[in-house]
């Protein structure tokens, strides 16, 4: 089975691999992304990364997202893209009652915290309330009824902010996301989803042609439900497994998602 429009990252990386952080890395940072990137390697959290030069070779705002869930472990602030560069972010002090006024985490702090006691398994992840497992492609007679059909649709607002803000855009592709990822579970394709790293480049590389982004989504996502009634898919297109929970987020109670920017695995409740 094609998935046509939704093959669309563009990063050279190296995914999985660990990168020895030194001080010549610092050293050749020129921008707070650079040098922010040094000190999470540095920490033991570059699982998933790419090189040094790769990470460079990236724009800003996409090593802005790449760091954002690793920054985000260690209490570290993302800087905003393009930002010269400063002294190297110190983590944030673990002692929350010190510090009232402290500024709520980033949405995926918590939802990292929600998989603190849960052990992933190969195919499973286990939680002390729950467990999931990875999601395969399903053939259409296990799918719920008219599923396929032209009134189950994607869905996704068009983003009306400025693209240039990247909270903004953040804020939008999460919650396109967190749709995103459950319409495709309900036309049985959990094993052929983007990253969210191929989902932010996409829009990018949509927008900045004039494309809207929400629209080509839901023409995509109606061939996609075309190409389902006529073609048959394979459970799945490879035997790799996510290294370790770093990688995963909480989409919602039912779902969780584990990447490493290039392959997404997606993980389903029993109870969905």
């Amino acid at each position: 089975m094609t998935t046509r429009g939704l093959v669309l990252l563009v990063l050279c990386l190296c995914p999985g691999a660990v990168h020895a952080a030194s001080d010549d890395c610092m050293g050749g940072a020129k921008t707070d992304l650079e040098k922010l990137y040094c000190q999470v390697v540095s920490e033991g959290q570059g699982a998933g990364l790419p090189s040094p030069t790769d990470f460079k070779r990236n724009d800003p705002q996409v090593q802005a997202l790449l760091l954002r869930r690793p920054a985000g472990r260690l209490g570290l602030e993302v800087p905003e893209p393009g930002a010269p560069a400063a002294a190297a972010p110190a983590p944030r002090p673990i002692d929350t009652e010190s510090e009232p006024d402290r500024p709520e985490p980033e949405v995926d702090q918590p939802q990292y915290g929600q998989l603190a006691d849960c052990r992933l398994q190969g195919e499973r992840i286990a939680c002390p309330q729950q467990r999931y497992n990875l999601a395969m492609n399903q053939p259409n007679s296990k799918l719920e009824s008219d599923v396929l059909g032209e009134d189950n649709r994607l869905g996704l607002s068009p983003f009306r902010g400025d693209r240039n803000d990247e909270q903004a855009v953040r804020r939008y592709l999460s919650d396109a996301y967190d749709r995103y990822i459950p319409r495709m579970l309900d036309i049985g394709l959990g094993a052929n989803t983007m990253s969210f790293t191929a989902f932010h480049n996409a829009f990018h590389t949509m927008e900045a042609g004039g494309v809207d982004f929400a629209e080509r989504m839901e023409r995509t996502y109606s061939l996609l439900k075309q190409d389902k009634k006529t073609l048959a898919v394979k459970a799945r297109y490879h035997d790799e497994l996510p290294e370790d929970l770093s990688l995963c987020t909480v989409i919602n109670p039912d779902i969780i998602v584990c990447d490493n920017v290039g392959t997404n695995w997606v993980y389903v409740s029993p109870s969905r």
